[in-house]
């Protein structure tokens, strides 16, 4: 009975997958893989002019070259292959393969809940302090803050996915979502997993919680600032500022919180991968467009790398 219910660790998964045959879910597909290359393309471009161009070489742009990073590593490692395995007409992904992108998806994907609520603070310092701005946001300040992310995040995937990896799968191993997304990977763990559960929550109130509480403690002082602020100009400035972060912020914890804080037995497969289709498609193409279609020094510098940048240095 134990070897009819119980399969060996390291046999294949099987993806339920986004779409099927019908002619509607080829529309959705074309149209999710569109809004892919989109993702791909903006968040690309973004790392590039900030780069290549020195008047982006600041703390701010600097952080947001590691969110665009964040999100090109997210959408990457989740729609290739729902597109390959739709395409192929295969739906399997090996054990492997789904440890791995298990791992990148929730690394990027907390990673950037991290760099969120440091990015709060220098909104916060630019507002607030702007005559000490290069003195409290340093270059060695904000690699710590791109380092903290990066490592805080990778440490907690990792731990995860390696407990995750080790408990035994129950037949047939039908992931009902089109990668290996945490949730729906839970559910075909056979055996009593509520110690696992309680450190998951425990550590998503840290990656999702905390960082808001951070955020929420850094436009307080924001906010009261710029009600003390005389000038009009000055006050549609900070909010200006301060709108983009405020968006994708809302945007991904919102996202984040359905998807991971609810209850499990709350959730739906539709559910999670309408949450999930959110926050791995939909965000990642969000994120560049919000930061850069109203930022003049990203228009300046894109006009810079296409030779049509007139103005004198």
């Amino acid at each position: 009975m134990w070897m009819r219910n119980h399969t060996s660790s390291l046999e294949d998964f099987i993806l339920e997958g986004l779409f099927d045959d019908s002619l509607s879910h080829l529309f959705l597909f074309s149209l999710t893989m569109v809004v892919f290359l989109i993702a791909v393309s903006a968040n690309t471009l973004t790392i590039l002019l900030i780069c290549a161009d020195a008047r982006l070489h600041t703390p701010m742009y600097l952080l947001l070259s590691q969110l665009s990073l964040m999100d090109l590593i997210h959408v990457c490692t989740t729609i290739p292959k729902m597109a390959t395995n739709y395409l192929s007409g295969k739906k399997s992904i090996s054990f492997v393969g789904c440890a791995t992108q298990h791992f990148l998806y929730l690394s990027a994907g907390g990673a950037e809940c991290l760099l969120l609520a440091l990015m709060s603070y220098d909104r916060y310092v630019a507002i607030c302090h702007p005559l000490h701005y290069t003195v409290l946001m340093s270059r060695k300040l904000t690699l710590m803050m791109a380092v903290m992310s990066w490592s805080g995040a990778s440490t907690n995937s990792l731990i995860h996915t390696v407990i995750l990896m080790h408990f035994p799968f129950c037949e047939p191993r039908k992931i009902s979502h089109f990668y290996c997304e945490l949730p729906a990977v839970v559910k075909l763990v056979c055996g009593d997993i509520t110690v696992f559960e309680t450190t998951l929550y425990i550590s998503t109130i840290l990656l999702l919680l905390f960082p808001i509480s951070l955020v929420s403690t850094s436009y307080a002082f924001i906010l009261h600032s710029v009600i003390q602020m005389r000038s009009a100009g000055s006050k549609r400035n900070a909010f200006a500022t301060c709108s983009s972060h405020l968006t994708v912020v809302f945007l991904l914890y919102g996202a984040c919180i359905f998807t991971y804080m609810r209850p499990r037995a709350l959730r739906t497969p539709l559910q999670d991968k309408v949450g999930s289709v959110f926050y791995s498609i939909i965000a990642p193409t969000l994120n560049p467009l919000i930061y850069t279609l109203r930022n003049k020094d990203v228009a300046k510098a894109l006009r810079k790398v296409l030779g049509r940048d007139t103005t004198i240095p």
